[in-house]
């Protein structure tokens, strides 16, 4: 198995790929241990010293290290860790339940229209760049103007976040969608 790897914007971060499909659906972010017993893949990552954070993708994986990490030390293991773990046959997810698509504001349902433009714009031309570049961005709901977003993968803490965020996104969206007057970031 060869798996390529990509830098990512955040200097913290790399994409792997593993020429594979990983998620069939959506994506699953893991910022710490807690919680990856929902991924025996994110588990088997996490096992590895120095791994901070596991994001899977439809056709990828991106690892972040702990700040004193080297990455010309944990990369080769990253890479036996990932070729172990496709090698076993095991599942990349234990349950359904691992993907988290829940809501940060209660929306009113008068924005229903609103909503599915925005949502519609989110996966046709914000998800595959943000995919590319080994993220994830996830809707989480529109209140009053206000766009919310969770970033995920290489984008969470990646030095040019907020500016992909508030350059990006939220002029895009004002562009097509005139109601929208802000987009702000929710963990």
């Amino acid at each position: 198995m060869f798996i390529e790897t990509e830098v990512t914007p955040n200097p913290e971060t790399l994409k792997f790929i593993p020429g594979r499909v990983v998620l069939e659906v959506g994506t699953a972010n893991f910022a710490s241990a807690d919680g990856a017993e929902a991924s025996p893949l994110a588990d088997a990552m996490f096992g590895i010293n120095g791994v901070a954070g596991v994001f899977l993708g439809h056709d990828f994986i991106t690892i972040t290290k702990v700040d004193d990490q080297d990455w010309a030390d944990l990369k080769p293991q990253v890479l036996a860790g990932l070729m172990q773990f496709f090698a076993s046959g095991a599942p990349v997810l234990s349950h359904e339940g691992a993907v988290d698509t829940s809501a940060a504001v209660e929306e009113d349902e008068a924005d229903a229209d609103i909503i599915e433009q925005i949502k519609n714009l989110l996966d046709e031309k914000i998800r595959p760049a943000v995919a590319g570049d080994g993220g994830d961005i996830i809707y989480r709901g529109f209140k009053e103007g206000v766009v919310y977003l969770t970033m995920q993968g290489a984008c969470a803490g990646c030095p040019s976040s907020t500016i992909t965020l508030k350059h990006g996104i939220e002029n895009l969206l004002k562009y097509y969608v005139p109601e929208v007057v802000d987009v702000r970031a929710v963990e």
